[in-house]
């Protein structure tokens, strides 16, 4: 099976995944698979040095993780296992300049969350049973591990990172004692999710994330530095095993001025092109060294997107227009949704193959 810059063992089958992802490699910063796990990932800064060797991109062992694991636990099983194997370094950017880091991740399912945190090859896996969770650039497992790499602890000791007396915190032992600066900006970010999800404990619904993924005052919605939030994605997994799960993907850069779409995994989903980058026959990112010139890989809908913004940002009254009309659309899927779960709407499944399909295209009409 080919990853992004490895090729490993193919397992006998796979599961149905839909991702979001940058267009230059074959992984995702996250997605989910028909049996309901959802998986993202963040990078880390650990005392665990970063391979620029090329092996197993975080984003790769989130594709891994969905398309062989049918529950959480058992996508942490796969990435903790494929990890100790493979290891994990390369470049995450495509420029010619390396970009490293190691990798956190957060999953879920329609019963239980994980979050599973890598330093190198070690790793430490906390599980969720309640309540809410949420990860930024940082390792945030103390000591309640529940899973964990055979030599871990070893290799905590044996550098002098823990005493071996006490108890034994992966954060603790495997941070760095300076962190960068963007890893400072990381633990303002990690703190306000984790008080923007306290706030609305017990009645936290697929808006809430929305909202929280939207917040610039905290630094969760980034647009600013050269960097900004590319892709959001939120997924509601019910309990009942009956009820289909709903993931909304933007597909478009700054979560607060994109729309979230709905996608159910049904059979004969309609392929949608609009959201598809090109691919190239002879593409940088394939060809060693890597990355020695840049091309286009802005598909349809952020072309458009991104043309709407520019022309919204002449005219702000048309771009306040705009941004309620998308707003007008979110709010029907996410009705829909809402009628669905309830059981006040049973759609056929030819509806629902399209229903992504249908609302990019709606989104698309908008922006001409």
């Amino acid at each position: 099976q080919k990853c992004t810059y490895l090729e490993i063992d193919q397992v006998e089958r796979t599961h149905a995944v839909v991702l979001s992802r940058p267009a230059w490699l074959w992984g995702a910063e996250m997605g989910a698979n028909e049996h309901g796990v959802c998986v993202g990932n963040e990078g880390v800064w650990t005392r665990e040095p970063v391979g620029e060797d090329e092996a197993l991109l975080g984003m790769d062992l989130v594709r891994l993780g969905l398309e062989r694991g049918s529950s959480a636990r058992e996508a942490v099983e796969v990435m903790a296992a494929l990890l100790e194997l493979h290891g994990q370094g390369g470049s995450c950017k495509e420029e010619p300049l390396p970009f490293v880091y190691h990798n956190t991740f957060l999953l879920a399912d329609r019963t239980e969350a994980w979050v599973l945190e890598t330093a190198g090859r070690y790793w430490a896996a906390q599980r969720i049973p309640e309540g809410s969770r949420n990860i930024s650039n940082q390792l945030s497992i103390g000591s309640e591990i529940a899973a964990e790499h055979a030599e871990l602890r070893h290799r905590a000791r044996s550098q002098g990172w823990w005493s071996g007396h006490g108890d034994f915190s992966f954060a603790q032992a495997f941070s760095l004692p300076h962190q960068p600066a963007r890893m400072e900006a990381a633990k303002a970010r990690y703190r306000a999710g984790t008080q923007l999800l306290r706030r609305h404990a017990g009645h936290i619904t697929a808006e809430t994330f929305m909202d929280i993924l939207r917040d610039k005052a905290s630094g969760i919605c980034v647009d600013s530095e050269g960097f900004c939030t590319t892709g959001s994605m939120v997924s509601v997994l019910p309990r009942d095993p009956a009820l289909p799960c709903v993931h909304f993907f933007t597909a478009t850069p700054d979560p607060s001025r994109s729309v979230f779409k709905p996608f159910v995994f049904v059979p004969g989903i309609k392929p949608a092109p609009q959201v598809t980058s090109p691919t190239f026959p002879d593409d940088p990112a394939k060809q060693v060294p890597r990355f020695q010139r840049a091309v286009d890989r802005r598909h349809e809908l952020y072309r458009r997107h991104q043309a709407a913004l520019e022309a919204a940002e002449q005219d702000r009254e048309k771009g306040q227009k705009l941004l309620q009309t998308l707003r007008d659309l979110e709010q029907q899927g996410l009705e829909g949704m809402n009628a669905l779960l309830g059981g006040k709407v049973s759609p056929s499944p030819e509806e629902l193959a399209d229903l992504f399909f249908d609302c990019v295209e709606a989104e698309m009409k908008f922006y001409t």
